[in-house]
């Protein structure tokens, strides 16, 4: 039975009042969760968390990506697609040749970015190093359509670099810091704002460094009090944090 027959099927159950409203609401919510065995589109993802499903592209074919996007564009004008590498990302601008893709961050975007919230998101990263997980969070946080601005290369090596941009600090609403080696970056800013702070640990280090997990337990440990950390090179997962929490700001 297709799908539009099983909903008349189940409305005239209704009408008929052999079916409960509830087992009609449930019904109707499957019938937007796409059916294929192997790719669970969930198409009310945004109505319960935020943002609309973000197809996670590591370890996917580019067929599977490419499907799972096309499913999602059948409901939804855009679609964004996190690491991405340049061989699956040629599949997908094939299909979608005005598609934005990055290939430091391996963030890929099918549809326009527009800005739907004013507060002022901040970016950081503590070295050129980090770019590919800042410039993630950047883009997917344009996705999510927050007002951010990117700095580059402002670590505590070099203090007098950071101290310059003390006005873009004390303006922003939420900073998101990307940072490697010892990891000192965000408890530094911690101190020069009330804005929340999503600390990023990037697995960029010596040997000491533990691909991250130093740089991971020091931000952990950090006296810079509320700091918020997200897992090792996770951009995706702090863009993520700070639209919840601007999205909680502008809705009050």
């Amino acid at each position: 039975m297709n799908q539009k027959k099983s909903l008349e099927s189940l409305l005239n159950q209704l009408k008929d009042k052999g079916i409960s409203e509830d087992k009609i609401l449930l019904e109707l919510e499957r019938s937007f969760i796409n059916a294929d065995p192997a790719t669970f589109i969930d198409h009310h993802r945004e109505e319960r968390c935020g943002y609309q499903e973000v197809i996670y592209g590591l370890h996917k074919s580019g067929q599977r990506i490419l499907y799972a996007a096309q499913e999602i564009l059948k409901i939804k004008p855009s679609v964004l697609i996190s690491r991405v590498d340049s061989e699956k990302s040629k599949l997908l601008l094939k299909h979608y040749p005005d598609a934005f893709y990055c290939p430091i961050s391996q963030v890929t975007f099918i549809g326009e970015f527009e800005q739907k919230f004013n507060s002022k998101l901040l970016i950081i990263s503590a070295g050129t190093s980090d770019e590919s997980v800042v410039k993630e969070a950047h883009y997917c946080a344009k996705a999510f359509g927050l007002n951010t601005n990117l700095i580059q290369d402002l670590g505590v090596a070099g203090l007098h670099r950071l101290l310059t941009y003390r006005e873009e600090i004390s303006q922003a609403d939420c900073i998101i810091i990307a940072a490697g080696m010892e990891g000192a970056l965000p408890s530094v800013i911690g101190g020069l704002t009330t804005a929340p702070i999503i600390a990023i640990p990037t697995s960029v280090g010596y040997g000491a460094n533990m691909e991250g997990v130093t740089t991971m337990m020091a931000m952990l440990s950090s006296c810079a009090s509320g700091l918020s950390v997200v897992n090792i090179d996770n951009g995706f997962g702090a863009a993520y944090a700070a639209l919840r929490m601007i999205k909680t700001f502008e809705s009050k």
